[in-house]
């Protein structure tokens, strides 16, 4: 853990003994012996616009019995300098240019300097340290530089914030994740520091924590990591999180975790913690019918009141292609990719009769009493079909008639069963019942059909009743 800047003299074992090297500006602050000299320009123009973030670095002085020490040990090399820089350019200059022993912290870096500079900003100038304008720096740059001062540099750092759920860009001089969270919860709800991505990484351009440990967050489960000066992506390691192409990572306070985990964090010391979000971008297709249409149209082949379902109609398919997110396996948005029809509906076509029914044939008495059956012209099914469609036995009875003939007969008026006797189309047994219509039921088709249409409506009702007779015992 960096030592703070209260106490760099006791940490520090050089004393007064000057530091050789320039103190450089650290891409993420480390440790104290990792430091590589770089020489820092301001920063390029400012993505925010919302003002720096500080957490107020403190600059103390040295403990009186210390300071007392380096004066002892120093006195007679400090009295001599002045006593020559007086004789050249008087007493001012001469003690604003006096060696001194002072701690330079820059992000949490310490180190103990021995230096002549006068001020603040040629202490900076000594050691390399370049200040962008959002950098902070105590005591001020323009200030003298007294012996045993703290002098605590913060480079501000541009972070991507998240606050009730809406991001933005602002810069942070605080020292690490916890104290940016500490300063920027004035601006109350839920804050979060965003995790930049790029490939399976992830980081943040602030220590976790500088003090100690860290909970990691990822899968349902928390994970305390010990070591929370390291980076995002090293937390995530120690944790054994592997992330997604599409995870977002959130270091949060821990108060704003669950029950559990918020007392696992607590527990183990963290106030901190990363949370990993699993998010799932993926297209799902759907299908839906599309209902098909029914259309009428006229057909003079049929009779007033027939109807024939000459195209059957069939549904289409709609597919609509969304791409699905969820994160942590709740969906959070849907958009429509695509919306189709990708197989047409087959509308249904509905024949509908407009032929006029012929009338009934009329039965003229014969001179001897007898009544002639009607005479019609065409074949036997064809003055069937006209007959049953007189009594209003069309479409489906009318096809249970054809059936029910067709097997009885075959529609020949000859046809005679050797074994009962049955006569004719209908197959009446005996023959002469059709006499009951004319005398000529032997040879006229029309006389045969009228008596087996009246046989089937008094007995049946319907050609289709009596064809389901037929079938279930072989007889009517």
């Amino acid at each position: 853990m960096a030592p703070t800047p209260g106490s760099a003299r006791a940490h520090t074992a050089r004393g007064a003994e000057a530091h050789t090297g320039p103190v450089a500006r650290p891409p993420v602050p480390g440790e104290h012996d990792v430091w590589t000299p770089v020489n820092n320009a301001a920063p390029e123009a400012i993505v925010a616009t919302e003002p720096t973030v500080t957490a107020t670095p403190s600059a103390t002085s040295a403990s009186p019995s210390t300071a007392a020490r380096r004066r002892r040990r120093r006195l007679p090399l400090i009295a001599g300098l002045m006593a020559a820089a007086l004789a050249v350019s008087g007493g001012a200059v001469a003690l604003a240019d006096a060696h001194k022993s002072v701690t330079l912290d820059v992000d949490g870096h310490l180190t103990t300097i021995s230096t002549f500079a006068g001020s603040v900003q040629s202490l900076l100038d000594a050691q390399g340290v370049r200040l962008g304008a959002r950098d902070l720096v105590t005591p001020a740059a323009d200030k003298p530089l007294a012996d045993g001062a703290d002098v605590v540099v913060r480079y501000a750092r541009e972070v991507t914030v998240q606050a009730d759920g809406k991001e933005s860009t602002t810069w942070v001089t605080a020292l690490d994740a916890d104290e940016a969270l500490a300063a920027l919860a004035a601006r109350g709800g839920d804050v979060a520091l965003v995790a930049s991505r790029s490939g399976e990484r992830a980081s943040l351009a602030l220590r976790l924590d500088a003090k100690g440990p860290v909970a990691v967050v990822a899968d349902g489960a928390a994970t305390v990591v010990p070591d929370g000066r390291s980076g995002v992506d090293a937390a995530l390691a120690a944790a054994h999180v592997t992330l997604g192409d599409l995870d977002t990572v959130r270091v949060v306070d821990v108060a704003s975790l669950s029950e559990d985990d918020l007392k696992q964090a607590r527990a183990q010391g963290a106030t901190v913690a990363v949370v990993v979000q699993r998010v799932v971008r993926q297209d799902v297709t759907t299908q839906h019918a599309v209902p098909f249409e029914t259309q009428t149209q006229d057909d003079a082949n049929l009779y007033q009141g027939e109807s024939k379902v000459t195209q059957t109609g069939q549904d289409g398919v709609r597919t609509v292609v969304e791409t699905v997110v969820t994160v942590d396996g709740v969906e959070t948005s849907r958009t429509v990719v695509s919306d189709e029809v990708t197989t047409a509906p087959v509308t249904k076509i509905v024949a509908q009769g407009t032929k006029e029914r012929p009338k009934a044939p009329v039965v003229t008495p014969t001179a001897s009493g007898a009544a002639a059956g009607p005479v019609m012209s065409g074949s036997p099914r064809a003055i069937g079909q006209e007959l049953a469609a007189a009594r209003g036995w069309s479409g489906d009875q009318w096809q249970c008639l054809d059936s029910l003939f067709q097997k009885e007969s075959g529609w020949n008026p000859s046809a005679q069963n050797r074994s009962s006797g049955a006569y004719g189309i209908p197959q009446a047994l005996p023959g002469s019942k059709m006499g009951s219509v004319a005398a000529d039921w032997q040879t006229n088709p029309a006389t045969q059909i009228t008596w087996g249409l009246n046989y089937i409506a008094g007995r049946y009702g319907t050609p289709c009743a009596a064809w389901g007779h037929s079938q279930s015992t072989g007889w009517y």
